[in-house]
């Protein structure tokens, strides 16, 4: 079916239109209400001690979550890929789980497991480490809404590549380990970092989950987007457009990183 092009036209400028009244002006707003008062207090807002613990904590748990999603994504992603097994579209179904259920839901699910009357109570009421409403929470609850990104990603590598270079490194002595490190790793390095990528966004994005297995004490278990809830609640409206900012300049930079990582992997294809 060929469109006429006016038809072509309209569409196109209802889609503008779409993205410029649903993103760029929330954006645009935020960045008005943060800049108005001028540089320097946006500066001050974004350098308080609550603030900065905010931004150190959260740059913690994506220092834990994005490495374990690594080591735990590759491998799987590699099974998936390589081999054909019973229960094989079960496991598919659960990786993709995140993607379907409310983060808030993750949240509660954490405390019934982890809190000190749920299933694994036992570990904070006989051996003294608190999983919920401290760390471990935090990035138990970051860890499941981001494990789909680097399997996501990396196993369409995989199926793309396929099992020559494998095994005609195998065929030639090489260890598994060996055949990993210097074919397998070097192939899928882009997807590998594209999923890392959108680990880093997500993870210091995230609320929902977050906020039900933190206890939201500045200085102890607060994030920065539970910072910017905070102070939006107790009417420091300012303080919240601030971090707001901060948390869209760190999304931009990963936009960039992703753009940047899009042009040089089409020009590794060509």
């Amino acid at each position: 079916m060929i469109l006429s092009p006016l038809v072509r036209y309209l569409t196109r400028y209802a889609a503008l239109a779409y993205i410029l009244v649903l993103v760029l002006v929330p954006v645009g707003l935020i960045l008005w209400r943060t800049f108005e008062p001028g540089f320097g207090a946006f500066v001050d807002s974004i350098t308080t001690p609550a603030a900065i613990s905010a931004l150190q904590l959260s740059l913690l748990v994506v220092a834990i979550v994005v490495p374990l999603n690594v080591i735990f994504g590759v491998p799987t992603a590699l099974v998936l890929a390589r081999n054909k097994f019973r229960g094989k579209s079960a496991l598919q179904a659960v990786i993709d789980l995140p993607f379907a259920v409310s983060p808030v839901v993750v949240g509660v699910a954490l405390i019934l497991l982890w809190g000190s009357g749920g299933l694994f109570g036992f570990v904070e009421n006989s051996l003294g480490a608190k999983i919920i409403f401290g760390l471990p929470g935090i990035v138990l609850a970051s860890i499941f809404v981001t494990v789909p990104f680097v399997i996501r990603e990396v196993e369409p590598v995989l199926h793309e590549l396929g099992t020559d270079q494998e095994q005609a490194a195998a065929t030639l002595g090489s260890s598994w380990w060996q055949t990993f490190w210097r074919i397998t790793l070097p192939s899928i390095r882009w997807g590998l970092t594209y999923g890392i990528v959108l680990t880093v966004a997500r993870t210091l994005g995230e609320y929902g989950a977050v906020i039900m297995v933190s206890s939201n004490l500045p200085g102890t278990s607060q994030t920065l987007t539970l910072l910017v809830s905070d102070r939006y609640s107790r009417g420091e409206q300012y303080g919240a457009y601030a971090l707001s900012t901060l948390l869209m300049a760190v999304a931009v930079l990963v936009l960039v990183v992703q753009v940047i990582l899009d042009a040089r992997q089409a020009k590794a294809s060509e």
